[in-house]
């Protein structure tokens, strides 16, 4: 059986003035299986800058080098996608009360995750 490595992909986009554009941003959630306005709330506090989705693509208040934003999507899947027991992305954001739970389809383990408000 060969273990399929997980590729967190690496955004795509470039400056534009004094803006971000990431054109690959679908489909990087995409991969994370993770909805999208989850993703931009965690980038905006992370990144402290508003966000916006138009289309395709997500654009970012300020100039911000691709490779930090790589990082803190590295980050986010670390949190809320990939499993701490097993390693595998085959995970579940699922809420039980105020509680919000990764659950691993994978194996079966379980654990909260902690949501900044």
């Amino acid at each position: 059986e060969t273990k399929e490595r997980f590729e967190i992909p690496k955004v795509t986009g470039h400056i534009e003035g004094n803006k971000t554009i990431i054109t690959n941003f679908l489909q990087v959630c995409d991969i994370l299986h993770r909805d999208v306005q989850q993703l931009i709330k965690y980038l905006q506090r992370e990144l402290a800058t508003p966000a916006i989705l138009e289309d395709t693509r997500l654009i970012l208040g300020r100039k911000v080098n691709a490779s930090f934003i790589d990082q803190k999507i590295e980050n986010y899947a670390k949190e809320f996608v990939i499993c701490k027991e097993c390693g595998k992305p085959d995970t579940q954001l699922v809420r039980e009360d105020r509680v919000l739970f990764l659950k691993c389809t994978a194996c079966g383990a379980r654990r909260t995750v902690k949501e900044r408000r």
